[in-house]
């Protein structure tokens, strides 16, 4: 069984900058696709970024050039860089993975979701 766990929320200004991590709980055989969710209060859980395992990226419009998403294989790992943050980004952030393989005897893994990491943007 894999786990993701996140850090890096946190309360912030407007205009400030936060980076979020997501790591693997043990060792990996491959990834497809890793990426960033995040669900506001009354709202559904929306995609923010994700990143494929041949480097390929993909950001929802409304944090185009604001955030930045990378991934380090060998280290399991996804990150999500932040910068002028406004209050709507306000949410609870979802780290998740794609086709997860981390065993061969046991069948890829569709989707595997992160606890959730709370970023508040507020004066």
């Amino acid at each position: 069984q894999v786990q993701l766990v996140e850090s890096g929320g946190g309360l912030v200004q407007p205009g400030g900058s936060l980076t979020l991590t997501c790591t693997a709980s043990r060792s990996i055989i491959s990834i497809n696709d890793m990426g960033w969710y995040r669900q506001a209060p009354g709202k559904e859980r929306e995609l923010v970024a994700v990143a494929s395992s041949g480097g390929g990226t993909n950001y929802a419009d409304s944090v185009k050039g604001r955030f930045t998403i990378s991934r380090n294989n060998a280290k399991k790992t996804v990150y999500l860089q932040m910068n002028s943050l406004l209050p709507e980004y306000t949410a609870l952030y979802y780290c998740h993975a794609h086709k997860l393989l981390y065993r061969t005897d046991v069948p890829t893994v569709l989707d595997v979701w992160g606890q959730g990491t709370q970023v508040t943007v507020s004066s």
